[in-house]
């Protein structure tokens, strides 16, 4: 997959209409099952990478949950703030 040689293909170039059309098809095709396995590994990497995403995910959650139980009950920055009151008059 990392080498960028041209496939081995005849030393002769097409010498007709029809021996280019089948020279191109078969360009595309090799093309196209390149760009395939590509984008089969790239699928597969961003499902791997989706896999470790949602795993810190839910560490990062239990380890909010056991700060949250080990947070000292007396903390002013947990308190809830009042809204301020409005005069009415």
């Amino acid at each position: 997959m990392g080498d960028n040689k041209a496939p081995e293909t005849d030393a002769s170039p097409p010498q007709n209409t029809a021996d280019l059309t089948a020279f191109v098809q078969n360009l595309l095709q090799q093309m196209q099952a390149r760009f395939q396995t590509m984008s089969d590994s790239i699928i597969s990497r961003i499902d791997e990478m989706g896999g470790r995403i949602d795993e810190l995910e839910k560490s990062i959650g239990e380890l909010i949950k056991e700060a949250g139980a080990e947070a000292p009950q007396g903390n002013p920055s947990h308190q809830p703030v009042a809204p301020p009151r409005t005069s009415d008059h």
